[in-house]
C-alpha cells in the first residue's frame, strides 16, 4: 500500500532557539488564525498531519520538532531536563507570536510541557487541548538516592537505539507498536520518524539520551501548583484505550489534581490508544475547532 497522501502540504523553516537549531512544520496560510501543536516522547511534528488535514476550517498550524527530534538539533548537555522544554517552548511562541496568547494542542510529554508552561506564563496562553498529558504518579521522596544512582550509571553507559533493515520495518515497527494504525498511516509516519544510513539501514530521528532517567524524583505537588495557576480553559482528552490513562485515572487523588484547573474540560475519546491523534484524527478535530471557538 502507498503512504498517506496529505490533504495539506507542510513546509519547513528553521529557527536558532536557546543553541539548537530548531525545525519548524508549518501548514496553513501565515495569515489564518495561529493553532500551535507541540508532540511527544520520541515522536515528530509530522504526526499531526492527519489531525491537521482533518481541520474543517482554515488554520495556520505551526508544530516544532523538540530539541533532539525530528529535524531539530540535538542538545550539548548528554541528557534532556523537562524544564528546557518549557524554556523552548517560551521562546518559540515569543517568535511565532510574540504579541498575542497562543492556542495550544499538546500531546504526551507536550502536553505535560505545556500544562506547566500555562501555568508559569498565563499570559501567554489563550486556550490549551491537552492530549493524554497525564503526567505521572509521584516519586516518594526516598527513592531520590537510587533515582539519582540510575541517572549517573546510564550517563556513563549512554542508552542506544537499533536501526531498522528497511523502511517496511520501521512501519512494522510502529504498527505493533499501535495496531489500529492504518498501514497507509504507518508509511507516512516512517518517512519522517526515520532516516535513510549509508549502510542502507533506517535510524530512528530521536536522540537516544531522551531515555535516560531524569535524576530528580517527580513532584506532584509541584506541578499540580502550576496547574492551579493556569488561567486559560483547558480541554483535557483522555482515549479510553489508553492503558496509561486508565491507570492515571485510576490513581487516587488524581481527579482531583485535573480538577486544581481552574477551567477545566474532561473528554474521552473511544476507539483510540495513547496515539489518539493517529486513530480519531476526525473526531479529535472536530472538539478542537469546537473548543476554540
Amino acid at each position: 500500500m502507498p503512504a498517506y497522501q496529505p490533504a495539506k502540504i507542510s513546509r519547513s523553516t528553521f529557527l536558532r532557539v536557546r543553541d539548537i537549531d530548531y525545525h519548524l512544520r508549518e501548514w496553513g496560510d501565515p495569515d489564518a488564525p495561529l493553532m500551535v501543536m507541540v508532540h511527544g516522547w520520541m515522536d515528530v511534528s509530522a504526526s499531526f498531519q492527519f489531525l491537521v488535514d482533518a481541520l474543517a476550517k482554515d488554520w495556520h498550524v505551526v508544530s516544532p520538532d523538540w530539541r533532539g527530534y525530528g529535524l531539530t538539533s540535538r542538545t550539548r548537555g548528554g541528557c534532556y531536563w523537562l524544564p528546557d522544554y518549557i524554556g523552548d517552548l517560551d521562546a518559540l511562541l515569543e517568535h511565532v507570536s510574540p504579541d498575542a496568547p497562543v492556542k495550544l494542542v499538546a500531546h504526551s510529554l507536550g502536553g505535560n510541557v505545556s500544562l506547566m508552561y500555562a501555568g508559569a506564563r498565563p499570559e501567554r496562553v489563550e486556550r490549551l487541548v491537552n492530549l493524554e498529558g497525564l503526567g505521572m504518579a509521584g516519586d516518594a521522596p526516598d527513592k531520590a538516592p537510587q533515582r539519582l544512582s540510575q541517572w549517573l550509571g546510564e550517563l556513563r553507559e549512554p542508552p542506544t537505539l537499533g536501526e531498522y533493515p528497511s523502511l517496511d520495518a520501521v512501519v512494522a515497527r510502529l504498527r505493533k507498536t499501535n495496531p489500529r494504525l492504518r498501514d497507509d498511516r504507518a508509511r507516512f509516519l516512517a518517512a519522517h520518524w526515520s532516516t535513510p544510513t549509508d549502510a542502507g539501514t533506517h535510524r530512528i530521528l530521536g536522540d537516544p539520551a531522551h531515555k535516560i532517567v531524569n535524576p530528580y524524583p517527580y513532584r506532584a505537588e509541584e506541578v499540580t501548583a502550576c496547574w492551579s495557576a493556569i488561567a486559560a480553559p483547558v480541554l483535557w482528552i483522555m482515549a479510553r484505550d489508553s492503558a496509561y490513562a486508565q491507570k492515571m485515572d485510576a490513581l487516587p487523588g488524581y481527579a482531583e489534581r485535573i480538577a486544581a484547573i481552574r477551567d477545566v474540560e474532561r473528554l474521552w475519546v473511544d476507539e483510540a490508544g495513547h496515539m489518539l491523534h493517529h486513530d480519531q484524527p476526525e473526531s479529535l478535530a472536530r472538539e478542537i475547532e469546537r473548543f476554540f471557538a
